[in-house]
């Protein structure tokens, strides 16, 4: 976009110039249609700079709005999985298993304690001197709802798989495993998807983009298969949950 801006600006000087230059030279009888077609020109492109400026200016606060909502989301889906992986041992694969867990399933409230017990085969060794040992033990206090705990009772998580942007019925790409047999997952909606109905160049700078702030990369994600990582690739700004 700075691109076209830095040429119509250089059309637009390079307009005035010939303008200066009919006005020198031109005889004056074709002076006021010529200087009336130029100038009609200088107003267009000038018109055309601004809107390239403003279009670009209306497009990130409509990125940042729908950012928000596609964020506040993955967000739901990680504190989601990572309820899920501390039941069952590893991440959801699907939403269908994960929206069944967040409504039917509870995550213990546990203590730990150590306690002292008789080693008997270190005491036998001794002689029957007693000797003793430490076992951690575990608690289960009580149970919490995931759907309470994490949904204060609404059931948004009906539909997380959902992106949440109005216009277009498009759904998360969600992939879960292992990472050096640690549990992984990767919940992600490319950024086409999201600003399905914006200019295409725009939409293509837009996943080129990497910066602190923003989104980085080709599409808006939280998890990751390549690493062992629960994060999303967003600035702080965007999200209302962390």
């Amino acid at each position: 976009m700075l691109n076209i801006v830095i040429a119509v600006v250089v059309i637009i000087l390079l307009t005035i110039l010939i303008v200066w230059l009919i006005d020198k030279f031109v005889p004056k009888k074709l002076k006021p249609v010529i200087n009336l077609a130029l100038w009609g020109l200088i107003i267009f492109l000038g018109y055309m700079t601004f809107m390239s400026v403003y279009e670009e200016i209306q497009f990130n606060q409509l990125k940042t709005e729908r950012y928000k909502k596609v964020i506040d989301r993955l967000v739901d889906i990680r504190d989601s999985q990572l309820a899920y992986k501390e039941v069952k041992g590893e991440y959801a694969n699907s939403f269908d298993k994960l929206i069944s867990f967040v409504e039917n399933d509870s995550v213990p409230i546990t203590q730990r304690r150590d306690t002292l017990v008789l080693d008997e085969e270190r005491t036998r060794a001794y002689g029957g001197v007693e000797a003793f040992k430490t076992l951690t033990l575990i608690d289960t206090l009580n149970y919490w709802t995931v759907r309470d705990s994490i949904f204060k009772g609404s059931d948004r998580f009906k539909t997380m798989d959902n992106i949440g942007i109005d216009g277009i019925d498009a759904k998360f790409k969600l992939e879960a495993g292992k990472l050096d047999e640690i549990p992984v997952f990767e919940a992600s909606v490319d950024k086409s998807v999201v600003l399905f109905d914006q200019d295409k160049n725009l939409i293509k700078n837009e996943k080129e983009a990497f910066s602190i702030a923003g989104v980085k990369g080709e599409s808006v994600k939280i998890g990751s298969m390549e690493e062992v990582n629960t994060s999303g690739n967003w600035g702080k700004d965007l999200s209302n949950k962390e």
